[in-house]
């Protein structure tokens, strides 16, 4: 049962998650099983030949930063409208899709990091071994 603190300002689901760990109510690895079936809002670079914000191509492009050293980012979000202020310093990232993170972990390259709401409360930022660790917890996908 979730915590009345950790209830306490979150918008969905996953805020409430991300609250309880930082609240130091979740073990780790208790954290990461439920964290991967979470949804999240995944910004992509809007189609220009169809309509703003809506995402025509099969092949979407994600909005990954390069950070300090050349760490390459892939930016998430709670919710979209916890985008807005981020996204208004990349103009050609106008859309974007609400998935579950294991779709999108199982569709990422190795190396990355990631950032859920990057600079804002609820955040979290996993680096490429918490990345390479939360896919090693996907159960095999139905063929």
């Amino acid at each position: 049962m979730k915590s009345q603190s950790a209830q306490d300002g979150a918008r969905n689901a996953l805020e409430a998650l991300l609250l309880e760990f930082h609240a130091g109510a979740l073990e780790a690895e208790q954290f990461a099983r439920r964290l991967i079936d979470e949804h999240v809002f995944l910004p992509v670079r809007d189609d220009k030949r169809q309509i703003a914000g809506f995402q025509s191509s099969t092949l979407a492009d994600p909005l990954v930063v390069s950070v300090e050293e050349g760490e390459r980012v892939l930016v998430l979000f709670s919710d979209p409208s916890r985008a807005r202020d981020f996204l208004a310093h990349f103009p050609d990232y106008g859309g974007g899709m609400l998935v579950e993170l294991s779709w999108i972990l199982r569709r990422m390259g190795a190396g990355l990091s990631i950032s859920i709401n990057p600079d804002q409360e609820p955040g979290f930022d996993l680096d490429p071994d918490m990345v390479a660790m939360l896919v090693a917890l996907l159960p095999e996908e139905n063929q």
